[in-house]
């Protein structure tokens, strides 16, 4: 089933997508959580005209999107927790505490943006992802260090 996104679906795709999936997962889910809707013919051209209206603002967002990753491009954090004598972490790091460090170099990223691929219980280095765009992510790489 075509349908087209009304907002950004993980795994899936961003809003304004048309993307296809299966028949249970639409109608089940993302037509009732308001997610998407169902891909007709007329929603398709009125999908059409209404992107043809707000081209100039998705550029302007594409272009501030842009604007963050370049100041968020040469941030390297170290982040502290507290470690057993194994090296290991008690608990793990997650994209939380990420955003904390962010902000207290003054960069506000919503924590539903930042991934981290890999999971964090021990001391070392990593990467997340800041997701800004559909077009514009950024690697920032950080280090767990012992507290």
């Amino acid at each position: 089933m075509k349908i087209i996104l009304k907002a950004d679906v993980a795994n899936l795709g961003y809003k304004d997508d048309v993307v296809e999936v299966k028949n249970g997962y639409a109608r089940n889910y993302l037509i009732p959580q308001r997610l998407a809707i169902m891909a007709t013919s007329s929603a398709l051209k009125v999908h059409a005209e209404n992107l043809k209206q707000r081209a100039h603002k998705i550029e302007k967002i594409k272009a501030d999107a842009q604007a963050v990753a370049d100041s968020l491009k040469d941030v390297a954090l170290t982040i502290a927790a507290k470690v057993s004598a194994t090296g290991t972490i008690y608990g793990s790091v997650s994209n939380i505490q990420i955003a904390e460090e962010l902000a207290k170099l003054g960069h506000e990223i919503d924590r539903k943006l930042i991934v981290i691929k890999e999971s964090v219980k021990e001391v070392g280095h990593y990467t997340a992802t800041v997701k800004l765009h559909k077009d514009v992510a950024v690697e920032i790489p950080f280090e767990v260090v012992a507290e």
